[in-house]
């Protein structure tokens, strides 16, 4: 069976920490060979850091989510750049908008979310977009600031905000929300998109797919069977949904290659 990865799976959240080395030997007996853990504040970088130094097949990536920018300060901008310049990273994120949560300053998102592309620009890293009820205000800014891709986390946009995604060169993530039966829009979407613009991911703990119910915590062990949903709404086998969707995710993040030579 082909290799998978989770292209986005925050490893390191309070969640897993009674038996977290355990998740990750897990999916890694499941098939899951590389994890992304993106991080969300300046004050998780170092968190992040040390869990993928020690849990083979853990890749970071650096930013400041949008819910977190209410306590962030400008200093951790270049924080973030110091990160990004002096440790490995697969990407810059999660970082972007999120119009879904009352009480959160859209400007000040704004503001965050647009000199974090201008980084991830001037490094020519991807970005992993978190896009909450804000499709078409990220649009605009990638539109203005072009970065070298990455992947629209959690996708949940129109078919129209989904090839505009696709033209700028980022991967669409599926996920656990995909395999609810009342998830006809999201089906419908995976079932009909070029396969060759969708990675996959379990954003553990959280989007928990059917079977674990809504309470469940979701694990990146998970994903296997994520991508067995998948491989049934496109009437294919797995094995060719695998082996695309890895190599999506290996040509979003191209510095993820090196963690799959490291498993070889």
């Amino acid at each position: 069976m082909a290799m998978l990865i989770d292209t986005h799976c925050h490893l390191d959240a309070a969640e897993f920490d009674a038996d977290r080395s355990r998740v990750a030997a897990d999916a890694a007996k499941a098939g899951v060979g590389i994890v992304v853990v993106p991080a969300v504040e300046r004050a998780n970088f170092s968190a992040v850091e040390a869990l993928c130094a020690s849990l083979p097949g853990c890749a970071p990536a650096y930013g400041i989510h949008p819910l977190y920018v209410d306590r962030a300060q400008e200093t951790d901008l270049a924080a973030l750049e110091q990160q990004l310049r002096s440790r490995p990273a697969v990407a810059v994120g999660e970082i972007g908008l999120d119009f879904f949560v009352d009480g959160h300053d859209a400007e000040r998102q704004t503001w965050f979310f647009v000199e974090q592309l201008k980084l991830a620009r001037e490094l020519g890293l991807p970005v992993l977009l978190h896009l909450r009820k804000a499709g078409d205000q990220i649009l605009k800014q990638l539109r203005r600031i072009r970065v070298c891709g990455g992947v629209a986390h959690a996708f949940n946009g129109s078919r129209q905000q989904a090839e505009a995604f696709i033209g700028l060169g980022f991967k669409l993530g599926f996920g656990g929300a995909m395999t609810w039966p009342r998830a006809t829009h999201l089906q419908a979407l995976a079932a009909s998109l070029p396969l060759e613009a969708i990675v996959l991911e379990t954003d553990a703990p959280d989007i928990p797919p059917h079977w674990l119910g809504r309470d469940g915590r979701n694990a990146p062990g998970e994903l296997p069977e994520i991508a067995g949903v998948l491989a049934g709404l496109r009437g294919m086998p797995l094995s060719e949904v695998l082996e695309i969707t890895t190599m999506n995710a290996l040509q979003a993040m191209p510095k993820l290659t090196g963690y799959a030579h490291q498993l070889k």
